[in-house]
């Protein structure tokens, strides 16, 4: 059997661990498959997927970003008739091409020729044009669709669980490797609460709604409080430094430390007492609201998107109005001065995270969708594929 596997980055955001944890269910499920990944570039990712893929192999794709369509309109439409023929090719020689993300324009374009092969896993929530060019993508590939969540799903017009011609549809959040067990909560209100914000630096994050909030907390309650800022931009060095001295010029820099991105995180939710994910636009899901219940760290999130899926309000964490950081301020307030009030939510995300999010009842999911692919369109060797059973149990 031969699975292709497509991704658009190269870093350990949350796509990208999304991916790599999609391959490694593939791995344990069909243990003799030949597994071929395929990255745009070298990067991070590739020592996750090392031990899982039978090779990687490095390919220009024609992906559809927002900050690059003049670019992809002009000087590389030229490159769009090689991208395509490269893609059927790979998909053609497999038995099914996983391709993750709608952005991945050429594989969701040949997907056109061979739905049967072709699963996309969509993990965007576009706006304006983008959106309906995305969408419309979609539907020209009549390729099969995993949405990591309702809102996704929704995002591209909530297509119906099987259509006419035979596409079918599929709701399945991301799955998270957390660690054993919730960190106990130590905040009892006598020392600064610590908050985290992890994430890439761009204009969907909110990292500069935090720094209003924080910085619209009265004095005491500002001396009440650490943020870390984690993450970086992504091939953007200007984003990063433009943070840094915004944090300066607010007059934060004794509240607030702005950090790198790091590939293993697990200092930071050890530090951090909450989690903030103050989002100015809508996320698809929120890995870092999952991670964060994983650890035990209450996650306060913007009621945008995604983030309402994962986070119960009062229950296992907190929504607040997206970009109002005066909401966020007010949320901060109580949280410092009233730690009693969410002694509960540690644990109780945790449980959610178990039941809901975990990376087993992704993988099963995943798996299950793809075996019954397989078996809906015979193997080339007229062979039903081979699933372990115990695996693909969530």
């Amino acid at each position: 059997m031969r699975i292709a596997c497509v991704h658009q980055g190269y870093e350990l955001y949350g796509s990208d661990r999304s991916f790599a944890e999609s391959v490694a269910a593939l791995r344990a499920a069909f243990p003799a498959a030949d597994i071929e990944v395929v990255l745009p570039r070298q990067g991070p990712i590739v020592s996750i997927l090392e031990p899982h893929a039978s090779r990687i192999v490095f390919e220009p794709l024609w992906i559809l970003r927002r900050q690059a369509a003049i670019r992809l309109a002009t000087v590389e439409m030229a490159r769009l008739p090689v991208a395509l023929w490269r893609a059927w090719r790979r998909m053609h020689g497999a038995d099914i091409t996983y391709v993750n993300t709608s952005i991945v324009a050429d594989y969701a374009m040949a997907a056109r020729l061979l739905p049967r092969k072709a699963l996309l896993h969509i993990h965007e929530i576009p706006e304006g044009i983008l959106r309906k060019v995305l969408a419309g993508l979609m539907r020209f590939s009549r390729a099969d669709l995993i949405f990591n969540s309702r809102a996704t799903r929704a995002t591209f017009g909530d297509p119906p669980v099987l259509d006419a011609s035979g596409r079918r549809t599929h709701v399945v959040y991301n799955g998270v490797a957390g660690p054993g067990a919730a960190l106990p909560m130590t905040y009892d209100g006598n020392r600064p609460l610590k908050v985290l914000l992890l994430g890439r630096v761009n204009r969907i994050k909110g990292q500069e709604v935090l720094l209003e909030a924080v910085a619209a907390l009265p004095p005491a309650l500002r001396d009440r409080i650490e943020v870390r800022l984690v993450g970086g931009a992504f091939e953007s060095v200007e984003r990063e430094r433009a943070l840094a001295e915004l944090v300066e010029r607010m007059g934060l820099t004794g509240h607030v430390e702005v950090l790198p991105f790091i590939s293993d995180p697990s200092e930071h939710y050890r530090w951090a007492d909450i989690v903030a994910v103050p989002s100015r636009r809508p996320e698809s899901l929120g890995r870092v609201a999952i991670e964060a219940m994983a650890w035990g760290r209450p996650p306060l999130v913007s009621a945008i998107g995604g983030l309402v899926e994962v986070v119960a309000d009062g229950e296992t964490g907190w929504h607040v109005p997206p970009g109002d950081a005066e909401a966020l301020a007010a949320r901060l307030e109580k949280i410092i001065l009233r730690p009693r009030d969410w002694r509960g939510f540690p644990a109780a995300g945790r449980a959610r995270f178990e039941a809901i999010f975990s990376e087993a009842i992704a993988a099963g999911a995943i798996v299950s969708i793809v075996a019954d692919k397989l078996k809906a369109a015979p193997a080339r060797q007229g062979r039903a594929p081979v699933v372990r059973e115990a695996e693909t149990r969530s």
